[in-house]
């Protein structure tokens, strides 16, 4: 059975090119209204490509507005939420695909380089999904998806910025799920590689081919509809290939008189990957913790 959007409301962000065009045509072809929120001007005389992609909406029957608001205010945040309840009356799912690079090897990475990237990808994402958050808890329901990346959970050369960002959404989403469960809304992660103007010279002619925008979309939707009960969620997506990416702990050595030279001597069991544990939440990895040293963890302890 055909997987729908109908009377489904939808705000994606940096929706003019890339990545979000395609999550908002797909959303929009399912029968999502969609909120096209992009800053980029037109060129040449051009309307702008948040207007484009919303023309392409319409053309095909579907419904969509354009929303210029910048994400890396408050107000900006709010006033995209706003397009959407003042257009279309409900907010039901929130994409946060806004993304700018500032590549810089660490010892020439500056304040100035490093703020921008927090302002868009993480600041960003808090200022929109905010009070989307509201409008979710009160409707109870709500699906919030947020882009992380390779460079967060895995690092990049020259990308401390970007991946310190996208690893700081990670742990937003987590604790969105954990919040938002009694609510109706899930929050989840999306770790996607594609050819986009961010990855413009970087991907020969094949990998340009391979990775298409439109193979990560179909990962999107589905955490964004309402018969996907997962939260809390990371799964990278790229050229046709979806998987689960889960952070884990393994068993760990243990010694209630713990030495510095019980570090030295027992690595490698410390560092083990067998038997690992996936906790979802914080009080989940004082379970892994409690099963090491067998006895209960003190009241209010972190």
């Amino acid at each position: 059975m055909e997987l729908r959007f109908d009377d489904r409301v939808a705000i994606v962000t940096g929706a003019g090119a890339g990545l979000g065009r395609a999550h908002a045509l797909l959303l929009a072809a399912r029968g999502a209204a969609v909120v096209v929120n992009d800053l980029a001007p037109g060129k040449d005389g051009e309307p702008a490509p948040a207007q484009q992609v919303v023309d392409e909406i319409v053309a095909a029957g579907g419904s969509a507005v354009v929303d210029s608001n910048s994400v890396a205010t408050p107000a900006g945040g709010q006033a995209i939420v706003d397009t959407a309840i003042t257009t279309y009356g409900r907010l039901d799912i929130v994409v946060n695909n806004a993304g700018i690079v500032r590549d810089r090897t660490f010892p020439k990475m500056t304040a100035d380089l490093l703020d921008p990237v927090l302002d868009v990808h993480l600041r960003g994402a808090f200022f929109v999904t905010r009070p989307a958050y509201e409008h979710m808890k009160d409707a109870g329901y709500g699906r919030i998806i947020s882009t992380t990346s390779a460079a967060g959970l895995f690092g990049n050369f020259g990308q401390t910025n970007y991946g310190a960002a996208k690893m700081a959404l990670v742990g937003m989403t987590r604790v969105l799920a954990l919040e938002g469960a009694k609510y109706g809304i899930r929050a989840n992660v999306v770790a996607p590689i594609a050819a986009t103007t961010m990855s413009a010279g970087l991907l020969d002619e094949d990998w340009e081919r391979r990775l298409d925008p439109a193979l990560v979309s179909p990962v999107v939707a589905y955490l964004a509809h309402e018969s996907c009960d997962a939260s809390g969620e990371i799964l990278s997506a790229a050229a046709g290939r979806v998987a689960r990416v889960f952070i884990a702990e393994g068993p760990g050595y243990y010694s209630p008189s713990l030495t510095l030279e019980d570090v030295r001597d027992h690595w490698a069991t410390i560092c083990s990957e067998a038997d690992y544990a996936v906790p979802m939440s914080a009080e989940q990895e004082r379970d892994v913790l409690e099963a090491a040293f067998d006895r209960p963890v003190p009241h209010g302890a972190s």
